[in-house]
């Protein structure tokens, strides 16, 4: 469905992504993990294009997105969401989510359900938690149309109980046909529910291989642990 090939980027002098390249399969929960520094946020900017790539090309189901806006790619089929969370907290839950689709209220309150944020939709989003804000970025992210949805770090900052139902949700996302793309350091969370799994390293692809073999590698130990 995705697939870079030899993508460089580099700010200044410092090279965030080397010569990068990896697919994402169809109907695949694939994770994109690594050390702070490691190219992971740059990656995911760089195929929603906030970022342009120096070189190498990026290909969404066979058609090239290197070089189109990132309103096209997001028309193409990509939908994604950021580390830092991204809602408007003036406004509604249901107003947030209207953004991303014209919708009525009995299909936002199915995506609603399905992310278990069980708010009024009047619910201002200055009035959730931060775990909730998340939830209704995922949301509006799914309302979005796509083909593929991108997550960066979806538990960070979150309690033990959204951890529990962010699972819960991409297992069910994978089991409808969903593809998803994600960046996580939770590597519990990680192994818990990948079909793949992409390590970086410097900007470059370091290993990648189903979770069980990714746990046991050397250099992914090493690289992680600094050796």
């Amino acid at each position: 469905m995705l697939s870079l090939n030899n993508v460089s980027k580099s700010f200044g002098g410092v090279k965030a992504v080397d010569k990068c390249s990896f697919e994402v399969k169809e109907n695949t929960i694939t994770s994109l993990i690594g050390p702070n520094g490691a190219g992971k946020t740059t990656i995911f900017n760089i195929i929603s294009g906030l970022t342009k790539a120096d070189s190498g090309t990026i290909r969404l189901s066979d058609r090239n997105i290197a070089d189109l806006a990132p309103y096209k790619i997001a028309k193409a089929g990509i939908s994604r969401t950021f580390q830092l969370t991204k809602v408007f907290r003036n406004m509604s839950i249901k107003d947030n989510l209207l953004i991303a689709k014209n919708a009525n209220d009995n299909d936002i309150k199915k995506i609603l359900e399905s992310v278990y944020l069980h708010k009024p939709l009047e619910t201002l989003a200055s009035e959730l938690s931060y775990g909730q804000q998340r939830l209704l970025e995922l949301a509006r992210s799914l309302l979005m149309p796509h083909s593929l949805l991108m997550l960066d770090e979806p538990t960070a900052g979150v309690n033990p109980e959204i951890r529990r139902e962010l699972k819960l949700i991409l297992r069910s996302l994978k089991k409808n046909g969903k593809t998803v793309l994600l960046i996580e350091h939770d590597m519990e969370f990680v192994m818990g529910i990948s079909d793949v799994v992409i390590v970086l390293n410097e900007g470059k692809v370091l290993k990648e291989g189903k979770p069980k073999d990714i746990v046991k590698d050397k250099k992914v130990l090493e690289a992680y642990l600094g050796k």
